[in-house]
Order: C-alpha cells, then sequence, then structure tokens
C-alpha cells in the first residue's frame, strides 16, 4: 500500500467499522426511524468520527479539514443551488403530470402541526418553507456536518491530490452512495420505488452532484461549503418538495433522491462544474 492510499484505507476502514454499528441497529428495527431517528444520527456522524480518528492516529493536525469559512458567496451559493435544482426536477414533474402539486392531505397535516388550522394553503406552505429554510436548516448542519467531515473534509482533498477533479468527483461519490446502500436495501430508505431502480437513480444522483460539492470544497477551501450543500439538499428536497408532490400513480419513480428527475438535473450540473474544473487549484497545490 502507498502512502498517498494508506490514509484513505485507513479512513475508509474506520467508517465501515463504526457504520456497520448503526447498519444493523437500523436494519434490525427495519425503518430510519428507529431509536427516535438517533441511529441516523450516530450514523451520519461515522465518517467525521472516523475522519478525527485517522488524523489522529497519522498524527496529522485536524486543521487540515477545512475549517476556515471561505468566501460569503461560495457559502450562499451553497445554500441556493439545491433549491435551484429542486425547483427545475420537481417543476418538470409537475408540469409532464408525473406528480402534482401540491398534495391537500400533506399541507392539511402542517396546519395542525403548526397551530394553522383555517390559514390558506399558501399561508401554510410559506411558512413551512420559512420554518424548514431557517430553524431546520441550521439543525440539518449540525448533522450533516458529521458526514462532511469526512467525505469532503478528509477524502476529497486525500484524492484531489492523486487523481484530479473528475476522478476525485466520481470516487467520492461512489463511495458516499454506496455507503448509503445498507439502508437503502435491508431498511426503508427508499420512497416506494422498486429497490433496484431506487439504488441505480440514488448512485447516479450522488455521483453526479459529488461533482458540486468537489468543487466548492476545492474552490473555497471551506468544508462549511460541503455542510451547507448537504443540510440545503436534505433539507428541501425531504421536507418540501418531496412531501409538497402529490402521488398521480408512479411519481416514486420520478421523485425524491430515489426518481430519475433529480438525477437528471444533477447530470447537468456536473457537467456544468466539470467544464469549470480550469477555475480550481492544481493539483500539486491541493488543500
Amino acid at each position: 500500500m502507498s502512502r498517498s492510499t494508506k490514509p484513505i484505507a485507513i479512513f475508509l476502514g474506520i467508517t465501515l467499522t463504526l457504520s456497520s454499528i448503526f447498519y444493523l441497529l437500523i436494519i434490525q428495527a427495519g425503518t430510519l426511524q428507529a431509536g427516535s431517528g438517533l441511529y441516523v444520527y450516530g450514523l451520519m456522524w461515522c465518517p467525521g468520527v472516523s475522519a478525527l480518528i485517522t488524523l489522529k492516529v497519522l498524527g496529522r493536525s485536524w486543521k487540515e479539514l477545512g475549517w476556515k469559512r471561505g468566501r460569503t458567496r461560495y457559502q450562499l451559493s451553497s445554500y441556493g443551488i439545491p433549491i435551484l435544482y429542486a425547483l427545475v426536477a420537481y417543476g418538470a414533474v409537475w408540469g409532464l403530470g408525473a406528480g402534482r402539486f401540491y398534495s391537500h392531505e400533506f399541507v392539511a397535516t402542517v396546519a395542525i402541526n403548526l397551530g394553522m388550522e383555517g390559514q390558506s394553503d399558501g399561508t401554510v406552505i410559506a411558512l413551512l418553507v420559512l420554518l424548514e429554510g431557517t430553524v431546520s436548516f441550521l439543525i440539518g448542519c449540525v448533522f450533516a456536518l458529521g458526514e462532511e467531515i469526512g467525505w469532503r473534509g478528509f477524502l476529497v482533498p486525500a484524492l484531489y491530490g492523486k487523481y484530479g477533479f473528475a476522478k476525485t468527483s466520481v470516487i467520492t461519490g461512489l463511495i458516499w452512495g454506496l455507503w448509503h446502500a445498507p439502508i437503502l436495501l435491508f431498511a426503508d430508505y427508499n420512497n416506494g420505488a422498486p429497490v433496484v431502480y431506487a439504488l441505480a437513480c440514488f448512485l447516479l444522483l450522488v455521483v453526479s452532484i459529488s461533482f458540486v460539492y468537489t468543487w466548492f470544497r476545492i474552490r473555497s477551501g471551506s468544508l462549511w461549503t460541503a455542510v451547507i450543500l448537504h443540510a440545503s439538499h436534505n433539507l428541501f428536497i425531504q421536507s418540501i418538495f418531496t412531501p409538497l408532490t402529490e402521488d398521480t400513480g408512479n411519481t416514486a419513480y420520478f421523485i425524491d433522491e430515489f426518481g430519475i428527475a433529480l438525477p437528471i438535473v444533477a447530470i447537468a450540473l456536473a457537467y456544468y462544474f466539470w467544464s469549470r474544473r480550469h477555475q480550481l487549484p492544481p493539483v500539486s497545490a491541493a488543500l
């Protein structure tokens, strides 16, 4: 094993070992809601804890993970990009009739939870987006940080110095996607689409969107761009766009992280950021 791959092997080995604990707990229960969701939160922190342990074992500093804030425009872009690709993907689904905007049942439930019975649906949706986009987003950053310390804080810089932008994006995306596979295949991390189809769409989405994460991480030098991207994606896809979409029969094949709409948009984004790879520092100056 070469010196350049040893840190990556150590990190992946520790990540798999720690993650296996939570895989077993979630799979045994059959649902991500088991343990009041604490098993999922524990799983999300496995890559981050593994990265910190790896650096400790290697005698390296945790400062190299990219803790600096970076330019504000990169952070704002990281928050806004998931909104943009969600609007494009779900707008197409709604426009083509593969799903319908909006689910009256979901909005009615939200109104009850918010104590806003009797208010217009538009008002309820607006308040939902406001609260999710602020309070829930900040909470989401805490959990996204656990993954991103590992994936973009440690793994991306380690790979970039050896493989450059495109290969780093693909490798990280595949590792990131396959890390989710056990709970997708053997628990309920799915939206109802056939498992093989859902996994294929999920991997295509994650590998494609990894180009965006990698570009911002290397360009900004900041781990926080990935944290914000991750939290914003989870928030707007899982808590707003997907539940707001009413099923018209085969909607599960098109929406969420397990349908085809988001991967198609993500491929276009991957190409866009690949075309801007010249704006990144050379591999010899890797973080």
